[in-house]
């Protein structure tokens, strides 16, 4: 008699378990950043802005960039440490604490100091220094186990994580279109991404030039384009969308639902223009992103910066074109727009 059935149990069937495929994984990753991209725009949106720049409903995205921020960072310090990746460089514990809290603190910096008193910008640039600089102290006092070289990867890791994340909350707390803006950062990297592989995938064979072959061998010149037309497409999508709910220059088109509406400063371009002038520097920059994220993922000999998005990747493979394209997106914003 087994052991099994001495003990009460049922036999233990050894059956195979379905797993998902990569393209399912994809898919439901997908479906649920689409649920929570809408879920804190619907609360940006609805929530009352008052005097706050961006509107307390802007909090919501906050806590999503700092997840961002901070995951990022974790995902970054992780990869330079791979056994594999040959770049042989020393980071000591309090080095990496130091990255991290300072990728911690960015966001919510950024948010409190724009919310009282509109200097988020410089507080985040004095914290960066300031962080910087212990950095550096503690290169020198624990020189046996950090290295100039680890001490140079911390500082890009806060530059690239924490700065740019603190950049996407400025856009968020934009006194004006602060809501377009959002809806821009978030919209022309993924359709620069899907008509960069619609576009590429269809016409690769008759246009079959590389854009970077030693980054990224399947990522063609033909598709670029069409990621650039697929970018353009998406603040075009974005423009008209705040043209019907709110008009441009207080000229209300439909209806002016909490205050949303264009308010374009530049006299020298139309606003539709202006837009489409936004959407195609902002495609090219988040190529160059998902571009540049390839660059670092082969210096550390990695195929993913992580595995908390399954069939994503890591925060970095999802939001690297995002965080590189917000620099363009809030002087756009900040000037023309």
């Amino acid at each position: 008699m087994e052991q099994n059935e001495v003990q009460g149990l049922k036999p233990v069937k050894n059956g195979n378990k379905k797993r998902l495929t990569p393209l399912q994984q994809r898919v439901i990753t997908a479906v649920c950043y689409v649920v929570v991209w809408v879920a804190m725009c619907a609360l940006k949106w609805c929530v009352p802005q008052g005097n706050v720049p961006g509107g307390w409903g802007s909090i919501g995205f906050d806590l999503v960039f700092t997840g961002v921020s901070v995951i990022g960072a974790y995902e970054f310090l992780r990869a330079i440490d791979r056994s594999e990746s040959g770049i042989n460089c020393k980071i000591s514990l309090p080095q990496r604490a130091i990255t991290i809290a300072f990728c911690a603190m960015s966001v919510p910096l950024f948010a409190i100091v724009e919310m009282a008193m509109d200097g988020g910008l410089l507080a985040l640039t004095c914290a960066f220094t300031v962080y910087v600089m212990f950095l550096a102290a503690t290169s020198v006092f624990d020189c046996g186990r950090s290295s100039v070289k680890g001490t140079i990867y911390c500082v890009f890791c806060m530059l690239y994580c924490g700065v740019l994340s603190g950049v996407l909350s400025a856009i968020n707390h934009l006194d004006n279109n602060s809501m377009a803006a959002i809806l821009v950062v978030f919209m022309c990297p993924i359709l620069t991404d899907t008509g960069a592989f619609i576009v590429g995938s269809s016409l690769k064979r008759f246009v079959p030039m590389k854009l970077a072959p030693r980054l990224s061998p399947n990522k063609t010149v033909i598709g670029a384009i069409g990621g650039i037309i697929g970018g353009v497409l998406g603040v075009i999508m974005v423009y008209y969308g705040m043209y019907y709910l709110g008009g441009v220059n207080g000229n209300v088109i439909f209806t002016n639902f909490n205050g949303v509406g264009l308010t374009i400063r530049s006299e020298t371009f139309p606003a539709l223009l202006s837009f489409v002038l936004v959407g195609l520097a902002t495609s090219v920059m988040a190529q160059i992103g998902d571009l540049f994220e390839s660059a670092i993922k082969r210096e550390c000999g990695v195929k993913d910066m992580g595995k908390c998005l399954p069939g994503h990747g890591g925060i970095l493979d999802r939001f690297d074109s995002m965080l590189y394209c917000s620099v363009v997106v809030l002087i756009s914003f900040g000037t023309i727009i």
